[in-house]
């Protein structure tokens, strides 16, 4: 397991490395934040010494030294925008990007079972089909698309829910969940049918209830048990999908998460706070990586002798 361990840090670590180093690069190729903060009336010498203050003037070699040593001793620099620290920045806005995360994800997850395995109990049936269509539905709808649809119905025609911002109760969750649930809900009902349908069709199963076994126990205690690694696996996938994808969920609902401050940020280029969130963002989605593999490792030995070299 430690061999298996370590040879997946490494195979990860280096797009983690080469997704940090691609952003502080590609954000230098927007142009100077020194044309941005300083008014069209400033001087030669207040723009000199802008770029002299945050390390503009050096060249880009220099500046991503300065920011890998910095990163090491956990100092992001400072926000352009707030003066605040970016580090200190950014960790206050991940917690809600996560919150939104974990939520959708255990809400897709608990409908994806319970359809997904009534869907498989009768195959073909006409709960089946339906439940395999919408599911089919779910998966192929755009996020955008559902945001839009959803601020415009529940929103502005029928004045249901708020369309934007953390302020009130239970409804501000409404249409960030529901827009980030759709596409993962249709993709777990589809794989947790699909893998109990083989499992509930395996020769364990037969057996069990050839030996007297209650539907309730061969179906959640012998055949879901088995569904669960490829289940696990692409739940695990979705996750990581939904932390990249609330940028655009955050910034149509104005959530304030990890999203919507790295929109902000490459707007105004604020190069120290995209540069953290970024870092951060990778740093989360590298671990949990790591997890997915070794909860799919212990519950499959095989995956740990297939493990690149």
């Amino acid at each position: 397991m430690t061999t298996f361990l370590r040879k997946r840090i490494v195979s990860s670590a280096i797009p983690l490395v080469v997704v940090v180093l691609g952003v502080f690069c590609l954000a230098r190729l927007t142009g100077s934040p020194v044309n941005l903060y300083l008014p069209l009336s400033a001087t030669a010498e207040q723009r000199a010494e802008f770029a002299a203050e945050h390390g503009f003037d050096q060249p880009v070699l220099v500046q991503l030294w300065d920011y890998v040593l910095g990163a090491l001793r956990l100092d992001f620099g400072e926000s352009l925008r707030t003066g605040q620290g970016a580090g200190e920045m950014v960790l206050a806005a991940f917690p809600a990007t996560l919150q939104l995360a974990a939520v959708t994800m255990l809400i897709a997850i608990a409908g994806a079972v319970l359809i997904g395995s009534l869907a498989a109990y009768r195959p073909n049936s006409p709960a089946d089909r339906t439940a395999s269509f919408l599911s089919m539905t779910a998966a192929s709808i755009p996020d955008f698309w559902f945001a839009i649809m959803g601020v415009l119905v529940f929103g502005v025609s029928l004045a249901l829910l708020p369309t934007s911002g953390v302020d009130g109760g239970a409804e501000v969750w409404v249409l960030p969940i529901a827009t980030l649930l759709i596409r993962p809900f249709g993709v777990l009902v589809q794989v947790v049918r699909g893998a109990m349908v083989a499992a509930l069709s395996a020769p364990y199963v037969k057996l069990a209830r050839s030996k007297g076994a209650g539907e309730r126990r061969v179906v959640f205690g012998h055949a879901l048990r088995n569904a669960t690694v490829p289940a696990l696996t692409v739940a695990g996938d979705l996750t990581i999908g939904l932390v990249n994808g609330a940028v655009v969920v955050e910034t149509i609902f104005g959530w304030p998460g990890i999203g919507k401050l790295m929109i902000d940020s490459i707007l105004q280029r604020d190069f120290a706070v995209l540069q953290a969130a970024v870092l951060l963002t990778a740093v989360t989605i590298f671990a949990l990586n790591i997890l997915i593999d070794v909860c799919y490792a212990l519950l499959d030995p095989r995956v740990r002798q297939t493990a690149p070299a």
